[in-house]
């Protein structure tokens, strides 16, 4: 009997919410945990395929779980055709051509999105780590050394560039 409160269920059938899959799929992702996320999302996903956020993060975990980079890259681009205007969509599809090594690609996408959306944190978070990385100033040091930091702020300070340098030293 059902007064209108809740779902009747029959017994020995198990309802998925998909809401609650999407929720924690979303949540194993960001703990990076793939595989297990990708389980989540697509079961969300196969619950309600016209959700461009459930497409969008489908096609991202499929991505980071089973490396599915064409299969992913065109739930994203879907994902971003159902709804233009929705900045988890082209952060999605830019963070999975990143994760392709497509920084072309994903430069591209978010600089269309920045002149979208403008200037969103998310959006340019995720167009800081697909940006080419600068040489580093003092190129005997890898990247973390403490005095390859120090010289960048010094070389900064200064106005010295890190070809000037390498130019002095005979480098």
């Amino acid at each position: 009997m059902n007064f209108g409160f809740a779902p009747e269920r029959t017994k020995g059938t198990v309802e998925l919410d998909p809401m609650v899959e999407f929720w924690q799929g979303v949540e194993l992702l960001k703990n990076e945990c793939a595989q297990k996320a990708l389980v989540r999302l697509r079961r969300a996903f196969e619950c309600e395929n016209h959700n461009r956020y459930y497409v969008s993060l489908h096609g991202l975990a499929l991505a980071r779980g089973e490396g599915s980079w064409e299969q992913a890259s065109e739930l994203c681009g879907i994902a971003v055709q159902l709804k233009p205007t929705q900045i988890q969509s082209c952060l999605s599809l830019g963070e999975l051509y990143a994760s392709a090594g497509l920084r072309g690609k994903a430069s591209d996408k978010l600089d269309g999105a920045l002149e979208l959306f403008g200037e969103d944190a998310r959006l340019m978070q995720v167009r800081s780590k697909v940006q080419n990385r600068r040489t580093t100033p003092v190129p005997f040091f890898w990247r973390e050394h403490f005095l390859s930091r120090a010289q960048v702020t010094a070389f900064q300070f200064t106005g010295f560039s890190s070809n000037c340098f390498s130019a002095k030293c005979g480098l």
